[in-house]
């Protein structure tokens, strides 16, 4: 439809308040159940930032991040960008998220001036059912919902997670058994978009709503192969991106992640955005803490 995105509306509109300073102020739109501040949202906006502090015909192609405190949704956030380095073919852009007068996050983005090179390769895209072939998130919730011998615990999770207004539309290719405890192989396959229209913009629009789309259920792959656990709490600590060829954000993309270590209370998790016609169009990296808990063994008499 018609419907602008609210990822371009309000998430990622920023005010100016300075030349390489500004603010968001306005509505989160959606914040985790853990009330702090989402990642994701932080990395689009501080790379909405970075954008504004080079030429239009400069393109993101890397970024680099670090969460160093908790984003608290109750107040506004600062991003101050410092003008690293301006060169011929590379700039980069420093950008530093505040809130109550200490930084939560930095990040350090790069722009390449568009170069042409006969070195090329990618990998191969998973072969996969197209979107219009499987049902969105909110459709297999639904279809959970209305099995009368639902037990009333997981009525309530999944109905806590039916109200959540999450700006992106997500079709899963093989849905994890949400009642099972079974480890699976750490691994997931996605369709994503942005939810509403953004249409044929200038390329950093469409990577700063890639960064908030890269972020969800991102981490939660790292936790597939231990399901019998009870997550006490689980948060990123860094967050790569790169950018490797033209998208749009509102088009269904093909997220595919993995996560090839854990230890240590930590989990590292892989990720590739894949355009339908099977184009590399990003590649994503993110670490996070991960503390759980065992579960009780139930007695079965």
């Amino acid at each position: 439809g018609d419907l602008r995105s609210v990822l371009i509306t309000s998430v990622l509109n920023l005010e100016r308040l300075e030349v390489d300073l500004f603010r968001y102020a306005g509505r989160h739109h959606w914040v985790p159940a853990t009330q702090r501040l989402f990642g994701g949202q932080i990395v689009g906006q501080a790379l909405v930032a970075a954008a504004h502090a080079v030429n239009r015909d400069e393109q993101v192609h890397s970024l680099h991040c670090y969460f160093v405190r908790t984003g608290d949704p109750k107040v506004p956030v600062l991003y101050e960008v410092e003008r690293t380095r301006t060169g011929k073919s590379f700039s980069v852009r420093s950008v530093k998220a505040i809130q109550h007068g200490m930084p939560i996050f930095t990040c350090q983005v790069s722009f390449q001036l568009s170069q042409g090179s006969p070195v090329k390769h990618q990998f191969t895209m998973p072969a996969v059912p197209p979107p219009e072939e499987l049902l969105t998130q909110d459709e297999l919730i639904q279809k959970f919902l209305q099995n009368p011998n639902l037990a009333e615990r997981y009525r309530k999770h999944l109905t806590k997670i039916q109200a959540q207004d999450v700006p992106i539309d997500i079709k899963p290719v093989n849905p994890p058994d949400i009642f099972s405890s079974e480890p699976q192989e750490p691994k997931q396959l996605f369709w994503v978009r942005a939810r509403g229209y953004i249409g044929d913009t200038d390329m950093k629009v469409h990577c700063c709503v890639a960064a908030y789309i890269s972020d969800y259920a991102f981490l939660g792959t790292a936790l597939l192969p231990h399901r019998h656990y009870r997550i006490k709490f689980m948060v990123s600590l860094d967050h790569s991106m790169w950018f490797h060829a033209p998208f749009r954000s509102d088009h269904w993309m093909l997220y595919e992640c993995e996560s090839p270590w854990a230890g240590g209370c930590r989990g590292l998790v892989q990720g590739r955005l894949w355009r339908r016609d099977g184009v590399l169009a990003v590649t994503c990296a993110q670490e996070g803490v991960i503390r759980v808990e065992q579960t009780p063994n139930q007695s079965k008499l």
